[in-house]
């Protein structure tokens, strides 16, 4: 028997990696003989890199630089040879900040731009950005200006002369454009700690840096699919280095060479914290689901909404790791979390 785990972090309690083990362990006390295949997987938040590692191997490059308050911290990247893979939540992420220093209105992006200078000075000449978790809205600004400050001496961004053989793929699923009702501001900003009238601020400063920037270019990228990702971060990357925007699950599955790996496949389990309606709005078991063709895909989650629009996605089995009445302080222990995975595995394929 051949089981294939590929279960998305459970955000702020588990990575991809551990959820996995903790299917892998409740796999094997039920069928000792299995042959399981994990798939550390992301959709270009929380362990993106590591996903990537996982999947092509490289180097994993650690640096100080700023966080979205301007604080030195140490963050991450991948390297292999030509290529490197970027995850603005190490530098930029919401989990940098308490809750109570959640502020969009201060948060930069600063740091993501330093990691993008420190891979192309390291050579690379592919850079694949994951564009999740963020806790900016300042549309990619700081970013732009780390690179200004890297290798722009006299502050103009037409001196820099290092982008122009770099390729930029920014991997992300959402679709909203940078500005107005469905804008990043707006739909994004309240869970990074924007108030009514922040987000009136911010769609207001994103439309303006938009049309100078479409103005300098004679182009504008602010309504393309991606430009609202990780608070206008997709559009700076798609309006200044004319990145191009890919599904991120979708490149990491590409590159993991997923759909033969599932070929011969027995089972399939995938997951994530909470799965609803939004997962067949290509999160990542939606991803899991459309490569899969050969073997029934189980979706597990902490909590599940909307189950008959799951099933009828073609998910052959939906099943809850908490429990009935455990408290969601509990259920976010690593440990409790892990064992409930486990024993939420076991009970699958005791009685498929």
């Amino acid at each position: 028997m051949k089981v294939v785990v590929a279960i998305d972090s459970f955000k702020g309690c588990l990575t991809s990696k551990e959820a996995n083990q903790s299917a892998a362990e409740g796999i094997k006390s039920i069928c000792p003989e299995a042959e399981v295949v994990q798939v550390p997987v992301s959709d270009g938040g929380e362990g993106f890199i590591e996903a990537f590692h996982a999947a092509i191997g490289g180097e994993l490059i650690e640096l100080t630089v700023h966080d979205p308050l301007m604080r030195p911290i140490s963050a991450r990247y991948l390297l292999k040879g030509k290529l490197a893979v970027i995850e603005i939540a190490q530098a930029s992420g919401l989990t940098r900040l308490t809750q109570e220093e959640r502020n969009p209105m201060a948060a930069t992006s600063y740091g993501t731009g330093q990691l993008v200078a420190d891979a192309i000075r390291k050579g690379a000449e592919h850079i694949i950005v994951g564009l999740g978790g963020s806790a900016t809205s300042d549309a990619g600004i700081g970013m732009l200006q780390a690179l200004i400050d890297s290798f722009a001496p006299k502050g103009e961004w037409d001196d820099i002369k290092e982008l122009k053989h770099v390729r930029f793929t920014i991997a992300s699923d959402v679709k909203n454009p940078l500005c107005g009702e469905n804008g990043a501001a707006r739909v994004f900003g309240p869970q990074k700690g924007a108030t009514p009238d922040m987000i009136q601020q911010l769609d207001e400063r994103a439309r303006k840096f938009a049309e100078a920037s479409a103005k300098h270019f004679g182009y504008d990228r602010s309504e393309s699919q991606g430009a609202g990702a990780a608070g206008g971060l997709g559009y700076a990357f798609l309006q200044y280095m004319n990145a191009d925007c890919e599904s991120g699950i979708d490149l990491l599955l590409e590159t993991t060479n997923f759909r033969n790996m599932v070929k011969d496949a027995d089972l399939i389990i995938t997951g994530e914290g909470t799965a609803d309606r939004q997962t067949l709005m290509g999160k990542l078991p939606m991803g899991i689901l459309q490569q899969s063709s050969y073997a029934p895909v189980c979706l597990i989650a902490g909590k599940i909404i909307d189950r008959e629009e799951l099933l009828k996605a073609g998910f052959a089995h939906l099943d809850e790791v908490n429990p009935k009445g455990i408290t969601l302080e509990e259920a976010m222990r690593k440990e409790v979390a892990q064992q409930n995975i486990s024993n939420t595995v076991r009970h699958l394929l005791a009685f498929p």
